[in-house]
């Protein structure tokens, strides 16, 4: 097919000179403003490999005259933002963690950093709202198995619950009452019966009734008489209605059959204690934190006249750290 160029009749424009059953195809030229732009960004592209890093390399990339780079520009944020919390944080490492509220302004700013470091470290057992789920504890109620003052909370965050090497961690055991013998099966469901009235979930039985003789031999020492636990020991309230693993009769059966032993992880070797203290700082102000009391004489030297009592073994519900 010979190629024969002309110009259009009706448009006045130069064909290619192609024909395909009679059709023709026009040498329309680019409009001028798009020749404008791709020249432009020809220029802008060399203009930046010439500036900023571009080419690849084999362990690096060519640094551009200019030396910036991304990694660089984040340093230099991060420098600038470490500068502006550095009197915040250096207020934070002087005070006392018990005496934080009293400085309304630097408390809210110990929450604030509390938060983005709790959505970092915490949330993956604690939800992003801290609302917990069964075998993790919701820290917005105010049922605290341990405390939930400021210093409390910060000595959770430091040790630990049940964390091996660490004499300082949170330690209570349970009994497996059934594994172990110590109660028959029919023995646990009466027990069973009977916490579950204690919790004003079932009414009174005779499975109760004798659950209740069982859970006075057996339970008391830890969670009192009147089955409201006690703190010393780490022994959970078993009268509300606020559970870490579920408070139904099946759930209830398996923790007196086999016990529970959960486990949250020493920060205090892994993070500073400025995060620390804004971590405790968070939680204690979710909704459930508590004053702090100062330690009486009395209790001081009770505790000091009887060291075992300081570090009890007792019921692992921790219903919250």
């Amino acid at each position: 097919m010979v190629e024969r160029k002309r110009i259009d009749d009706k448009t006045g424009t130069s064909t290619v000179g192609h024909e395909w059953d009679g059709i023709e195809e026009l040498d329309t030229p680019m409009p001028r403003w798009w020749l404008i732009t791709f020249f432009a960004s020809i220029v802008f592209a060399a203009v930046y490999v010439v500036l900023y890093p571009a080419w690849p390399l084999v362990h690096s990339a060519t640094a551009g005259v200019l030396g910036w780079s991304s990694r660089g520009q984040l340093a230099k944020e991060v420098a600038t933002e470490g500068t502006r919390k550095a009197p915040i944080e250096q207020a934070l490492a002087r005070v006392q963690i018990e005496r934080l509220p009293e400085n309304s302004e630097l408390f809210q700013a110990a929450v604030a950093g509390g938060s983005a470091a709790f959505k970092v470290y915490c949330v993956q057992c604690h939800g992003a709202g801290a609302a917990g789920t069964k075998g993790y504890p919701n820290l917005n109620d105010d049922d605290w198995l341990w405390g939930g003052d400021l210093k409390t909370i910060q000595q959770t965050l430091l040790n630990g619950i049940r964390q091996p090497g660490n004499d300082a961690t949170r330690m209570s055991v349970m009994p497996a009452f059934g594994r172990d013998g110590i109660l028959q099966p029919a023995e646990v469901q009466d027990v069973v019966s009977y916490v579950r009235v204690l919790s004003h979930q079932e009414k009174p039985s005779e499975a109760a009734r004798r659950g209740a003789t069982l859970f006075a031999n057996n339970c008391v020492a830890c969670h009192g008489p009147q089955g409201k636990g006690m703190r010393e020991f780490g022994a959970p309230n078993l009268t509300d209605g606020i559970w870490l693993y579920g408070g139904d009769r099946d759930t209830l059966t398996e923790t007196v059959t086999n016990s529970r032993y959960g486990v949250m992880p020493a920060w205090g070797h892994r993070l500073d204690p400025v995060t620390m203290k804004m971590l405790a700082a968070y939680v204690h102000s979710l909704g459930g934190g508590e004053a702090f009391v100062p330690e009486t004489p009395a209790a001081v030297a009770a505790a000091t006249s009887n060291p075992e009592a300081a570090t009890p073994v007792a019921q692992p519900r921790n219903v919250q750290p």
